[in-house]
């Protein structure tokens, strides 16, 4: 009994101390080989100049059109899926019944398991098309579908949790609200989201960082141009779609191959940073209910 007792112990230490292991390995890989590209080309010129010209005679490695198409993407997709998964949360939480909350919730928790590919070729093949022709464009792949996309694909992240939080709070907030005279409109907009407000925040934040780690969904629908975007309709190229599209054709250990780590590290901080903001108000939401 001590052996079995002692070897799943053993066991279940290796397997939560390998996540740790592994999470270490993947940071010291990025970091040890995009460090070379700060040294070699300078860490505001690699922040702060808009060149991406990678492949050129005279190679340019400025990112900060790739930042800020990323942080274009982002917070296009925040501006459609924050109504969109409050809305769901306060109408699942609040309005339906139990029968149409436990028929709608699976549907939209459905969407978080969709292949983001297919989310990509759903804004390729329908979308874009449709863009192009309304707004009379050149092509429909630009910030406006990648947004409208990634923004519905993040919904059942800020929608499911959002929705947790609001049914977590106690009744009597609810019977008090009534009690003072309130309707159900004056209750959910004056009692109901003010006292979830840190957990819908957290919500937000992580649909930000799911938002802005996307890959194949932005390189096949945001147009790939490393440039400034002027309007909703240009075409832009977030990082990550640069890390997916010219990784494969680097050289191992050329200046490229090491600013596309560069660009990782970047990617690594703001979502790290990002996760912590989320764990702080998770923490902060748990005291608050007492979960």
């Amino acid at each position: 009994m001590k052996l079995k007792e002692s070897l799943f112990r053993t066991i279940a230490s290796f397997c939560a101390f390998s996540s740790i292991i592994f999470l270490l390995a993947i940071i010291v890989s990025i970091f040890k080989e995009g460090l070379p590209i700060f040294k070699s080309y300078g860490v505001l010129r690699f922040l702060f100049t808009t060149s991406w010209h990678p492949t050129h005679e005279e190679p340019t490695f400025g990112i900060l059109a790739l930042i800020i198409g990323s942080l274009a993407v982002t917070a296009g997709s925040l501006i459609v899926a924050v109504p969109l998964g409050v809305g769901s949360a306060i109408y699942l939480s609040e309005i339906a019944n139990i029968k149409t909350r436990e028929l709608l919730k699976p549907f939209v928790e459905l969407l978080a398991s969709i292949p983001s590919v297919i989310y990509g070729l759903f804004g390729m093949a329908f979308l874009a098309p449709v863009i192009m022709k309304i707004f009379k464009l050149s092509t429909g792949l630009n910030l406006f579908t990648a947004s409208i996309v990634l923004g519905i694909m993040i919904v059942p992240i800020i929608a499911s949790i959002s929705e947790d939080v609001m049914s977590a709070l106690p009744q009597d907030l609810r019977e008090a609200s009534y009690a003072l005279g309130a309707n159900k409109w004056e209750t959910i907009s004056r009692v109901i989201l003010p006292a979830a407000k840190s957990g819908i925040f957290a919500s937000i934040i992580l649909g930000f960082g799911r938002a802005i780690g996307e890959t194949m969904l932005v390189l096949m629908v945001a147009g790939g141009a490393a440039i400034i975007p002027k309007s909703i309709f240009s075409p832009v190229r977030p990082m990550t779609s640069a890390i997916a599209a010219e990784m494969g054709e680097t050289i191992v250990g050329s200046e490229h191959y090491h600013a596309l780590f560069g660009i990782a590290i970047v990617l690594f901080i703001i979502t790290f940073v990002s996760n912590i903001i989320t764990e702080l108000v998770r923490r902060r939401v748990m005291r608050e209910f007492n979960l």
